[in-house]
């Protein structure tokens, strides 16, 4: 099984499972303006606002991407009496979120953020500047109580604890401390996202924290430019950070996990086209936890990890990435390193899981010997008749069955499969030996059913089962001029003309 199917199963599996999140609540908000002059009074932008949208910031943002992956999160911080604060409840309480540990301090405000972006031509976003509102000293030794009181009494059936640290004074050593043990008397691990400082004290004991390339710089003093740096300087890293394991984040380079023994993973990325890096670290956290919480190894949850942070600088502001699209993802980087050819058993997940996001499955078979314009044509016909094309294969000894000749086929099995898997509108070759593909039809029950215009008068195998549960059966246009049987024959008396 591939690391990716491993994963699919994992996200597919039944999610609810409950996550603690502990951190700094904190609210966004997003001033859209156009930005069409510059001020008479300074050499400054003027903003006309157009738009405004609020979001979860911090580990709100946490709390929701959790959410969004199809799992439960269990809130643990602060917030003040304010506007700002009751907000922050009602979004997390929208998605399922639970409130509970979520305390309000009076007299402290709620970290709020608010940023003011320019647009261009009424659509391409700038972000100008960021004004923040927050009180960042230190919380006091009563309302940490609370926090760790309320986190005692609300880890029942959580499966791993999260922190998310922005330095705004909710993450004390002596409250880290106390959630470090409580994640040992109930066995759970302990992922952080860490605070950009120089002291990493505070983690340590954590199962794994998860610095991107410029705070793990900061807290080593060391240039780490490339994934080898990181790779050299992976024993100074885990002693600074004094964590049992590091995940340092490494934008287009992917993660590198600095595991015991100082050794060294590298989960690379796809290129991905960079919009935003805002709450790209939530969206880390968070799946890496959802991954370990389901039972992914650390390395798996990385990947899983690195796919949904990649997901999120696609987009404008910290926007969750769904259980949904992480799947999407996960599909297609499963069919990428498994390839188009496929048994059946490895082909009917697939199916199932296209046929649950609402693709229609096409199903059309043959040798396909020497393939040829008209193949490529009739197989474009098919694959237009829904959204996932499945080739049944014959077998060499099916094609042998078929009495087209004792040279049949010219190409073996193998190589025929290459062929097909090379077009674009293929998406799954499985080979049959039967010598017809009624077994493969019965187990794939496509959506359409595909046959060439010649099979009008000699029965279409599959039709009735098809048609039987509302399924269509097309007949394609074939092109003319084009055979494998005339081209053989064209080779044989040595004529170079064309067919």
């Amino acid at each position: 099984m591939s690391n990716w199917e491993r994963l699919l199963q994992l996200m597919e599996g039944p999610g609810g499972g409950r996550i603690a999140v502990v951190g700094d609540f904190m609210l966004d908000a997003y001033l859209y303006g156009d930005a069409e002059r510059i001020s008479p009074e300074a050499p400054v932008p003027v903003l006309r606002v157009v738009q405004e949208e609020i979001a979860l910031g911090g580990a709100g943002s946490v709390a929701a991407d959790v959410a969004a992956l199809g799992d439960r999160a269990c809130c643990f911080g602060i917030v003040g009496d304010d506007d700002a604060g009751r907000t922050i409840r009602e979004q997390l309480t929208a998605r399922g979120a639970e409130v509970a540990g979520l305390l309000t301090v009076a007299g402290r405000p709620t970290t709020k953020k608010t940023r003011l972006v320019g647009l261009a031509q009424h659509r391409h976003r700038q972000q100008l500047i960021r004004v923040d509102a927050e009180q960042r000293e230190a919380i006091d030794a009563g309302v940490a109580a609370r926090i760790i009181a309320a986190l005692r009494g609300g880890l029942t059936d959580c499966r791993a604890i999260c922190v998310e640290d922005y330095g705004k004074g909710l993450v004390t050593d002596a409250l880290m401390k106390q959630v470090l043990e409580l994640a040992r008397s109930a066995r759970l691990p302990v992922l952080v996202d860490p605070a950009r400082t120089k002291d990493y004290g505070r983690y340590a004991g954590a199962t794994v924290v998860t610095p991107n390339r410029s705070e793990t710089e900061h807290v080593t003093g060391l240039r780490l430019a490339t994934f080898e740096a990181v790779r050299s300087a992976a024993r100074t890293i885990l002693e600074a950070c004094g964590t049992q394991q590091v995940c340092v984040t490494l934008d287009a380079e992917g993660m590198a996990l600095i595991g015991p023994d100082s050794q060294v993973s590298h989960i690379p990325t796809r290129a991905r086209e960079v919009y935003d890096v805002t709450g790209a670290g939530d969206e880390v956290l968070a799946a890496l936890t959802v991954g370990l919480a389901r039972g992914a190894t650390l390395i798996e949850a990385c990947a899983l990890a690195n796919v949904a942070g990649g997901l999120a600088v696609e987009r404008f502001g910290c926007v969750p990435i769904s259980r949904d699209e992480v799947i999407a993802e996960l599909m297609q980087l499963s069919h990428e390193q498994m390839g188009k050819r496929r048994d059946l058993p490895r082909l009917l997940p697939e199916l199932a899981r296209r046929r649950q996001r609402g693709q229609r499955i096409v199903f059309t078979n043959g040798c396909f010997d020497l393939l040829h314009p008209g193949h490529v044509e009739y197989l474009s016909a098919a694959r237009r008749e829904g959204d996932v094309l499945v080739v049944g294969l014959n077998s060499d000894a099916s094609v042998r069955g078929q009495s087209k000749g004792s040279d049949r086929p010219i190409l073996g099995q193998n190589d025929r499969a290459r062929m097909l898997s090379a077009l674009a509108d293929v998406d799954f070759v499985v080979i049959f030996d039967e010598p017809t593909p009624a077994r493969l039809i019965e187990a794939i029950r496509p959506d359409v059913l595909v046959k060439g215009e010649d099979w009008s008068d000699k029965g279409v195998v599959g039709r009735e089962l098809v048609e039987s549960y509302g399924g269509r059966v097309v007949l394609a246009k074939l092109v003319e001029g084009f055979s494998t049987s005339a081209l053989i024959e064209r080779i044989r008396r040595g004529s170079g003309s064309e067919i």
